[in-house]
């Protein structure tokens, strides 16, 4: 327990700044030898990363009922005359208070904006998720829906308004995609390449590692063969060959590259930087090595590096998989011992995972 409270200690002295150059360098020593200490860094960072921004908001409130005690109502009433020299005077008067109250509209503003769209962070960190809504069908997403089952997607007479992708996780329906791909969905369909469309519902959310899981409960839906890949637990090396499968247009699109970095945008260790093209719809797709392992799912780009994306690790959805019930999940999980990709060439790696990797349709 005392050890506990003391990597806690240093943990928030490393985030804050406060240890030595020696301390520093060898904390991080130990964060890249030690995963579980990484995790806690990752996780108290988010904590105090929540901490401040509520701490911001509280102030600003505060500031605001100070203000509004301080405005002279009655003088600002008596001064609104249909004459010019009235704003001069209210300016004059409650100019302090008028400024904390745009400053609060702006600030409040901004933060809705971004809390809703959460599209960027620090001006370049740009998810992956598609907006689909204005997206015309194209004649092969018409030859699709002609051919599909008419109870299909029920009830759903507009467009989907997002999209991604999802990969699976088991045979028995369990899919794996972004959190902000599917986040305040009121329904979700997935659809296989083949056309089919299947309704789902999310089992599993981590917004702070940007990791959903969902399930298939269509009973339209077969179980799958034995997955043709597997989660890989350990970390991969910088200038490793890897590829993606993802949905940026209605049919699967193929994306090829490298681990660029260990690390993922500003540095942060629950995420590769790969060097891949990708576009929005690319979100939730898996990042697989040259042996058919999965080794992340696919969730950002660099808007100002280009080919620059981010991949969250596979570790994290083995983390995620843990969460659920052994009993639910099955036994086909995708982490199985033998890879019936490796030593394939790419072409036939492609023909034998695209059975598994789908397109993500979002309504609210």
């Amino acid at each position: 327990m005392r050890n506990e409270i003391e990597l806690e200690a240093i943990i928030e002295d490393y985030l804050m700044g406060k240890l030595s150059p020696e301390e520093k360098e060898a904390f991080e020593l130990l964060r890249v030898n030690d995963p579980a200490v990484d995790h806690k860094v990752v996780a108290h960072k988010f904590f105090l990363d929540s901490l401040k921004q509520y701490g911001n908001v509280h102030s600003l409130i505060q500031q605001m009922d100070k203000a509004h005690a301080e405005m002279d109502m009655e003088s600002l009433v008596e001064e609104y005359k249909p004459h010019p020299s009235y704003i001069v005077n209210m300016w004059r008067k409650n100019k302090s208070a008028f400024t904390i109250a745009a400053s609060f509209l702006l600030i409040s503003i901004f933060s809705i904006y971004s809390i809703q769209h959460n599209t960027k962070q620090n001006g370049t960190y740009e998810v992956m998720r598609r907006e689909i809504t204005n997206i015309k069908n194209s004649q092969n997403k018409l030859v699709r829906s002609l051919n599909a089952p008419a109870k299909q997607e029920k009830g759903h007479l507009n467009a989907a308004k997002f999209g991604g992708t999802g990969f699976a996780l088991t045979a028995n329906g369990y899919l794996c995609t972004n959190f902000h791909v599917i986040r305040d969905a009121d329904s979700i369909y997935v659809q296989n390449n083949k056309g089919d469309s299947y309704k789902v519902k999310v089992v599993y959310r981590d917004p702070q590692y940007d990791i959903a899981i969902l399930k298939i409960i269509d009973e339209s839906f077969s179980p799958l063969a034995t997955l043709p890949y597997k989660l890989k637990k350990n970390a991969i090396g910088m200038g490793e060959n890897v590829y993606t499968l993802g949905f940026p247009k209605d049919d699967a699109v193929l994306g090829e590259g490298y681990v660029s970095s260990r690390t993922g945008h500003g540095g942060d260790t629950t995420q590769y930087q790969v060097s891949i093209p990708i576009n929005p719809g690319n979100s939730g797709g898996p990042l697989l090595d040259n042996q058919g392992n999965i080794i992340g799912v696919i969730t950002a780009k660099e808007n100002q590096v280009e080919g620059a994306a981010f991949a969250i690790k596979s570790k994290y959805i083995l983390e995620a998989l843990n969460a659920i019930p052994q009993d639910s999940l099955g036994k086909k999980v995708a982490y199985s011992k033998k890879n019936p990709l490796q030593g394939l060439n790419r072409t036939r790696q492609i023909e034998k995972i695209e059975d598994y990797v789908y397109m993500i349709k979002v309504y609210n």
